[in-house]
């Protein structure tokens, strides 16, 4: 079901209702306002299966561990990859169910995460508010700058598996990253209508890509007369390669690289304000996202272990090409076959770039609309034309173009920011959930999914002390003895980007304006769908 919004200017929107005590009516020149208090800008074209395909797109969690597949088996070996993976999904589950119940009570294209941050956080809540839109921003700003970089060295990876001779250099994958960046970015902003369908066929490639990749894996070793790995180098065979002496820690530092594939459980309440019922839409698919991710990457995984027969050529060659195209060829035994199983990972996660264009975008523009962000008024407009916030969407390429210049100049430099997304995002969600805890729960209107008596309390208390904990451990050098190449850069590019929005809100606190609350019983004022 499609609801297009009048169009109307943005001076108009900073002059809607922005209490949950205004009267429960139309504004003055007949529009609605949406659950953020804001008026209606954007149509609502996605539907509830175009939305649980660009969460499983976006948050393409199976090619996201594959394609740090190599870095992963460093914590523990393919027995310690599996296994973390479980540990830290069923965490992030808990994140999950804490987040779609904010977002289930209060759907806005600014996410659980910003506003109820605000809302949740009492006095403090602005300030709250403030820096978790921002962490949230700048981790998904990073997390698309690292998926282009995936998508760029899928690119060269398969053109090297028909060149032995080739040697792949830097300058060779920020070429096909630069087209990814573009051609994601002109379709957010000219396609706007056919998103939903973009996403839908991003879904269906994410579904029979792992599907067919682990028949492959599994039937190609016994059709080309090689063995298959053993149960014990898949299932037992702990192999920790950090040089730290707690095989302990090595496990909980290891769960690092399963948050990189499934720490994404806000990625579809940005999309609050472009969905009908999203009360009801957004929990149903940010637990579509976890189950379907779970499942597809847990049999992966396990079937591409299965497929290696040379671990130590894997890890040479993923220093020079996608680490997956080292597996794909050992599994399959021909470049045909390498070249094959690497297009089934690279059209979803080429829709994925597009799917991370709409996070990022709408994050931007929602923070830029409540006089957040430099240039507020500027970066809060809504084309008419392309009916999406143009402006916003272009910021997003052009900062993603010039991590990939510094890709170019320094692989590790480059890999420092984008490896921070883990914990950006996930203090943003700290924001979020612990004021909401703090307050016995109280401070917001239950919405269609809600985790009552003590299971709200739990579910919420265990994702705090998970993400408290985490934060730290993930700091951590990778292994011992560490060097400049090998250091772990989250805390300087965590700590860095926290200054620089610490003095913006020095700058800009008299002049924030913050989201607005708009209670569910405000129905007469609520565009329809809006909820």
């Amino acid at each position: 079901m499609e609801h297009t919004p009048p169009r109307h200017s943005d001076r108009d929107d900073k002059e809607a209702v922005s209490t949950a005590t205004a009267s429960a009516t139309p504004t003055d020149d007949g529009t609605f306002i949406n659950a953020s208090g804001h008026r209606e800008q954007l149509d609502r074209n996605f539907g509830i299966v175009s939305i649980i395909c660009y969460a499983i797109t976006a948050g393409n969690c199976w090619v996201s561990l594959g394609g740090t597949i190599t870095i992963a088996i460093y914590n523990g070996g393919p027995p310690g990859v599996i296994y973390e993976f479980i540990a830290v999904s069923i965490f992030y589950w808990l994140i999950g169910a804490s987040i779609a119940e904010l977002a289930s009570s209060m759907p806005t294209a600014a996410g659980a995460v910003y506003h109820w941050a605000t809302i949740t956080g009492g006095k403090y809540g602005r300030m709250a508010g403030f820096f978790a839109g921002w962490w949230n921003f700048l981790g998904w700003l990073l997390a698309l700058a690292s998926v282009c970089q995936i998508v760029g060295a899928q690119t060269v990876s398969m053109y090297a598996a028909f060149h032995p001779e080739f040697v792949a250099q830097q300058w060779h994958v920020f070429v096909s990253f630069l087209a990814i960046t573009w051609i994601s970015y002109a379709t957010v902003l000219l396609a706007n209508r056919l998103l939903p369908m973009c996403e839908s066929l991003g879904g269906f490639f994410t579904i029979t890509g792992v599907f067919i990749s682990i028949v492959v894996c599994a039937a190609m070793p016994t059709a080309n007369g090689k063995p298959h790995a053993s149960n014990s180098f898949v299932w037992k065979d702990w192999v920790n390669s950090t040089g730290y002496s707690s095989n302990g820690f090595v496990f909980l530092l290891g769960m690092l690289n399963g948050a990189f594939a499934v720490g994404t459980p806000d990625i579809t309440t940005h999309l609050a304000e472009e969905i009908p019922n999203p009360s009801v839409n957004i929990p149903k698919a940010i637990l579509a996202q976890f189950v379907i991710g779970f499942f597809t990457t847990f049999f992966y995984i396990i079937t591409i272990f299965y497929g290696i027969t040379d671990l130590d050529t894997v890890l040479e060659e993923s220093t020079r090409y996608f680490p997956l195209a080292a597996i794909y060829r050992q599994a399959t035994g021909s470049a045909g076959g390498t070249l094959g199983l690497l297009i089934l990972s690279f059209l979803p996660l080429f829709i994925a770039c597009i799917g991370l264009y709409l996070t990022a975008s709408r994050t931007f523009w929602t923070l830029a609309r409540d006089n957040a962000t430099p240039f507020s008024e500027f970066f809060s407009q809504v084309s008419p034309r392309y009916r999406n916030p143009a402006n916003a969407i272009l910021l997003c390429a052009v900062f993603s173009t010039l991590l990939g210049c510094i890709y170019v100049g320094s692989k590790t430099a480059f890999s420092a920011f984008v490896g921070s997304f883990v914990v950006l995002t996930t203090l943003s969600y700290l924001t979020a959930i612990l004021p909401h805890l703090l307050h016995k729960r109280a401070t917001i209107t239950p919405g269609w999914f809600w985790m009552r008596g003590a299971t709200g309390f739990i579910v919420n208390g265990i994702s705090v002390a998970y993400i408290i904990v985490f934060i730290v451990i993930f700091c951590f050098p990778f292994s011992l003895p560490t060097n400049p190449a090998l250091m772990n850069y989250n805390a300087l590019i965590t700590g860095g980007l926290t200054v620089f929005v610490a003095a913006f809100w020095i700058y800009r606190r008299k002049e924030y304006v913050g989201p607005r609350q708009v209670t569910l019983a405000d129905n007469e004022m609520l565009a329809k769908d809006a909820i």
